[in-house]
């Protein structure tokens, strides 16, 4: 049993994974701001697994407070850190938000470990930073392109500081997991992805879209280079998405990791487009939905999707969900929050 630091961790993939490390009976502390997320989700996690993980309500930006968190928390033996602003169109209209909160809040993160000892690093990282990539799948070679949104930039900024920071302190064993598309729920839809606002996502639009709090769907783009004309992507159910986290965190623990920064793809190696993720959807819920195709989204590309034999060799972990997986537990966690709100 380990005990773990999980930044962000009242979020949507970072209360997956507090679940799957409850599970395995780690000692989970999440530290959050709540800007993003609800602090009910510490209710849901409870229910699933039986025990409520330590809680501490603060801004990792500031330097100050994270100093604090660290010297009361000296015991970590690793941090997996979710702890950013995520929406790519908004980071596009307030960039000095998304820098200032994302690699100020990872930087505390590392002068907090590096003082206090710890070693092993996790860190969230997306697949927005190989930019525009010239051919798919991508891998974990790819070259990086300059990014697409202030929030890929971020990404990128992020990844070489860590890179550079193992590179100068051996201590510090750190892996970025580079996400694709994060969707779906818990099984028992007690947690789940819960924007606050309008959704930035797709999926969560969909689900709103089908229990009548948005009017209609808009699909960003009917003129890509792909087979439908709609973005394609590389969507990963984020109970999979938690597993990987698991074979990084033990990965690590084992101390199997062939250099102390690694770099992974995190996806299911396949591409589906909007308007699958449509007919997934109305054929798993029964719902047909109102859409309507409209102008592309600035930030957006064509398509992405990943190569993942790397984290299969490496982390001998692999995604088993599929698309009606993500679709079906994303309904049923909508109308779960349906009923509780009535």
């Amino acid at each position: 049993m380990a005990k773990i630091l999980v930044t962000g961790g009242t979020g949507y993939i970072g209360s997956h994974t507090v679940v799957e490390l409850l599970k395995s009976n780690h000692e989970v502390v999440i530290a959050d701001n709540l800007i993003n997320s609800s602090i009910d989700v510490l209710d849901g996690i409870e229910k699933i697994c039986g025990k409520r993980p330590d809680f501490v309500k603060i801004d990792l930006a500031d330097s100050k407070a994270a100093r604090d968190l660290f010297s009361t928390h000296k015991d970590l033996d690793a941090v997996i850190h979710f702890a950013a602003l995520k929406a790519v169109g908004e980071s596009v209209n307030h960039p000095l938000k998304y820098y200032r909160n994302n690699i100020f809040s990872l930087i505390n993160v590392i002068e907090g470990i590096t003082k206090q000892g710890i070693s092993h690093l996790i860190f969230s990282s997306s697949c927005t930073v190989y930019g525009l990539p010239d051919r798919l799948p991508v891998t974990e070679s790819t070259p990086v392109k300059s990014a697409n949104s202030p929030y890929g930039n971020t990404k990128q900024i992020a990844e070489e500081i860590l890179s550079e920071s193992c590179s100068v302190n051996k201590n510090i064993n750190c892996i970025s997991l580079r996400y694709f598309n994060p969707v779906g729920a818990h099984e028992s839809a007690l947690i789940g992805e819960l924007p606050l606002g309008v959704p930035n996502n797709l999926l969560p639009f969909i689900t709103q879209t089908a229990a009548g709090l948005r009017e209609q769907l808009s699909v960003f783009g009917d003129d890509y280079d792909t087979p439908d004309g709609t973005g394609v992507r590389d969507y990963i159910h984020v109970v999979d998405l938690a597993h990987a986290h698991m074979a990084a965190l033990d990965r690590l623990i084992a101390q199997n990791n062939d250099t102390n920064y690694e770099v992974y793809n995190v996806g299911t190696g396949n591409g589906h487009s909007v308007m699958e993720v449509i007919q997934s959807f109305e054929k798993v819920s029964g719902v047909e939905l109102s859409y309507k195709k409209v102008a592309r989204r600035e930030g957006d590309i064509a398509a992405i999707y990943a190569d993942t034999s790397f984290a299969e060799q490496k982390l001998g972990w692999k995604a088993k969900l599929n698309l009606d997986a993500m679709t079906s537990s994303a309904w049923k966690w909508e109308q779960s929050l349906r009923s509780k709100k009535g």
